[in-house]
């Protein structure tokens, strides 16, 4: 025998609805006859059970189910408690019908698991030049950041539901941005002459970025296929045009990411050089434009890449989501600028400026390295994208009700159908609150940088 469930309102994790005699919480694509909490059927049982839904289940996921949203999971549930041929969480995609939603969880971790254990082993082996990024302390650094991402991205993944598209994001804006920056890297090893191109750690951190960015795209499958209300319930957010006061915050968000890709191509490095007779010359390095074709084109992309996810994280909602976004593009571009401090800290020595050893002694050559007005101003966009990231993240997010901001009206039997296990599988009654309710809208590796000054780790220009 089935039970006759009546689902009214479903979030990315939870739903809530009606069964005989009681109303319920129950997990999407669960069995219906074993709700997670039952309270009475009385206007105290719903208002306790709504308050319990809401708090479990994140507030801009919950849309409202109407009689013509298709039903969740593989099929009909048993009274036992018996699932479906997929499973008690099968939410399947019509992308991926072979896999329910925790398979493409695991799968997505898993891909972020073998992208960062690959970029990890590329630590160590000859990188570009010769050098592996180990010994070059201002390129392994970024490159662990990158890689700690994704690792608190695969976790996050890994957990499931609301976290799921948390980390999801994350890795999508950290992957975006250092896909330029890779191939800025590949663009170095393919320029450089003789046994100054690309070796093994290259090689392995590319394969490493490859797999970290198919576990992105897996990550986001459970939430792709039909444009119904339930699939943009599991969908990580969504564009939306804001309104009121969300308006100024998000331009402000939007300037200073066009003003931090713009402050990406000047020359960041100045060095000075002064002799033992009091002459002084001074250098800078590091602009974008004064590379190879390809390490240009790739320095492009990470400008483009980052405007993008900046405008996305704007634009996304709700909030905390495109502040997650935004967190993963701003991560590689604060780390090119940690790279460019740490740099300025390292020993240069003549050869870096074509002088030879024995001139440079002659001379009384010494040599010092500072930072460019250009690194400053795009330090300073950073710093307004981060506060900007901070306040998105912590800005409290409506909870969705009605105009009124009343509770929903309780659920009440339909002649139109019901969701009921294996009485009617097309359809799910919708048993409206008393106002037409309206769910609230609500970026690897770095570039070798061995042509690009503190970004790019290359002589002067």
């Amino acid at each position: 025998m089935f039970d006759n469930v009546t689902i009214t309102y479903r979030g990315a994790t939870y739903e809530i609805g009606r069964g005989s005699g009681f109303y319920g919480v129950w997990t999407v694509g669960g069995p219906r006859s074993r709700p997670l909490e039952r309270w009475p059927e009385t206007p105290e049982g719903w208002t306790a059970a709504w308050t319990r839904f809401v708090t479990i289940e994140a507030p801009d996921t919950i849309v409202p189910v109407g009689r013509n949203t298709p039903p969740v999971g593989a099929g009909p549930l048993r009274e036992g408690g018996e699932p479906g041929p997929f499973g008690d969480n099968a939410v399947l995609t019509p992308a991926g019908a072979a896999l329910s939603g925790k398979a493409s969880r695991i799968m997505a971790a898993a891909l972020l698991g073998a992208g960062v254990i690959l970029g990890i082993a590329g630590l160590f082996p000859a990188y570009i030049g010769g050098a592996s990024l180990a010994q070059q302390p201002d390129q392994v650094t970024p490159h662990a950041i990158y890689l700690a991402v994704w690792t608190a991205s695969a976790v996050l993944i890994l957990f499931g539901g609301a976290r799921l598209r948390l980390g999801a994001l994350l890795s999508l804006g950290l992957s975006a941005v250092t896909f330029g920056l890779f191939l800025a890297d590949a663009g170095t090893a393919i320029s450089a002459a003789g046994n100054a191109g690309g070796g093994a750690g290259l090689v392995l951190s590319l394969i490493g970025w490859v797999a970290c960015a198919a576990g992105t795209v897996v990550a986001f499958l459970p939430g792709l296929g039909s444009g119904s209300r339930a699939a943009s319930a599991a969908r990580p957010g969504a564009l939306a045009q804001p309104r009121g006061t969300a308006v100024g915050p998000m331009v402000l968000v939007i300037l200073a990411g066009l003003g931090a890709a713009a402050a990406f191509a000047p020359s960041w490095d100045s060095f000075t050089l002064r002799t033992a007779a009091g002459q002084v010359q001074t250098l800078t390095a590091g602009n974008a434009f004064s590379n190879p074709a390809l390490v240009i084109t790739g320095d492009v992309v990470v400008m483009i890449a980052f405007a993008a996810a900046v405008i996305a994280a704007a634009l996304w909602r709700p909030a905390r989501h495109g502040a997650v976004l935004l967190a993963g593009a701003t991560i590689p571009m604060a780390a090119q600028a940690i790279s460019a401090l740490v740099q300025v800290g390292e020993a240069h020595g003549p050869t870096q400026f074509g002088v030879p050893p024995a001139t440079a002694r002659q001379l009384g050559l010494t040599i010092s390295a500072g930072l460019t007005p250009a690194f400053w101003i795009y330090f300073g966009f950073l710093i307004a994208l981060i506060v900007s990231c901070a306040w998105m993240l912590f800005t409290p997010q409506p909870v969705p009700a009605t105009p009124a901001g009343a509770m929903p009206a309780a659920a009440t039997p339909d002649a139109a159908g019901t969701d009921a296990a294996g009485t009617d599988a097309g359809t799910e009654a919708s048993h409206a609150p008393a106002a037409d309710h309206a769910p609230t809208a609500d970026h690897a590796p770095t570039a070798d940088h061995a042509a690009a000054g503190a970004r790019d780790g290359d002589g002067p220009a």
